[in-house]
């Protein structure tokens, strides 16, 4: 029978190794806080994201920021010491639009900040210049597609010669069940300078076709070369091979598009490959082209880009203060 300060003892390790496994399963993770800046306005097609908003995360005396980015998402990870259901304040600026402040508890959901635009010049109020008109506004771009014209076509045969139920000797001159001596044969096809070979087919023709094998069907990279081996394991056979001949050339092609406008923002999105992607829009009546250039640049919209899919990038443009869509 256990003495009592035996009993004690075993208490005592079983004790402590509850403790250790508690401290060891509930480690405290970092907690991330998400969320989208967008415009406020009862027109939900009108609530448009916000870019480069600054986004602050005040709690427990520590503050972290970040910036929106052209979708309007945010994400702030909070250290290490901090609790779900804390509060934490989250603070929005932006030079286009009236600060916004949150209150909100620290917990696993999105964060939705609506931010109200500067407001406008009330009646009455004489600006420094008169109100610009955009309108008629149409996005072109490029992007690089190809013709193909077809050359003709070629046509080869080959053969590969072998004598039939000769016991295999050599493992690699087998045929795929490795009891019969095989042969290979190839055969290789140039399709000319700028040329490519499309649709490439390979057939045994004559001799005992069931006891042969393609063991290979090759294209280089540029199209231009073809390279066709074969393996046979009974008497010779003939191959036949057959592929088209093309000449594929590359050319820009202009497209256009018409964006979403929805009160002061425009929208639109392009293929990843796009290129050189312009407005043209009428400025009080006139006509005028706006190219984009790298940095978005418009003297009378700010535009953001931001990855869409893998195959599209959206564009938002807003009007700048002065201007309005007509």
């Amino acid at each position: 029978m256990m003495s009592a300060k035996k009993l004690a003892v075993w208490a005592a390790v079983a004790t402590a190794g509850i403790v250790i496994t508690i401290s060891v399963t509930h480690k405290q993770r970092p907690i991330t806080l998400r969320g989208a800046v967008i415009r406020q306005d009862t027109d939900p097609s009108k609530q448009v994201p916000i870019a480069d908003a600054l986004v602050s995360a005040i709690v427990g005396g520590v503050t972290k920021q970040t910036k929106s980015d052209g979708a309007g998402l945010f994400t702030i990870i909070l250290p290490r010491q901090f609790r779900l259901r804390q509060s934490v304040t989250l603070q929005f600026e932006h030079p286009d639009y009236q600060p916004l402040e949150l209150n909100e508890t620290i917990g696993d959901q999105l964060y939705i900040a609506s931010m109200v635009p500067e407001p406008i010049p009330a009646k009455g109020h004489v600006p420094s210049r008169q109100e610009q008109v955009i309108s008629h506004v149409v996005v072109r771009y490029v992007v690089r597609s190809t013709d193909v014209a077809d050359v003709g076509s070629a046509v080869k045969t080959f053969q590969v010669a072998n004598t039939g139920n000769v016991p295999c000797k050599t493992p690699h001159q087998c045929s795929p069940d490795g009891k019969w001596e095989a042969a290979t044969g190839s055969i290789s096809l140039d399709a000319g300078q700028g040329n490519e070979f499309r649709n490439v087919r390979v057939s045994c023709i004559a001799g005992p076709c069931p006891f042969t094998g393609i063991e290979q069907e090759t294209v280089s990279a540029d199209g231009r070369r073809l390279d066709v081996v074969a393996r046979v394991w009974s008497d010779t056979a003939t191959f036949l091979v057959e592929a088209e001949v093309v000449q594929p050339t590359e050319y820009d092609k202009v497209r256009e598009l018409y964006p979403a406008i929805f009160g002061p923002a425009l929208s639109f999105s392009l293929p990843a490959s796009a290129e050189g992607p312009t407005l043209e829009a009428e400025l009080n009546g006139e006509a005028i082209v706006f190219p984009l250039g790298p940095n978005l640049s418009l003297s009378w919209a700010q535009c953001t880009q931001a990855k869409s899919t893998e195959q599209s990038v959206l564009y938002q443009c807003e009007l700048r203060s002065g201007y309005r869509f007509q």
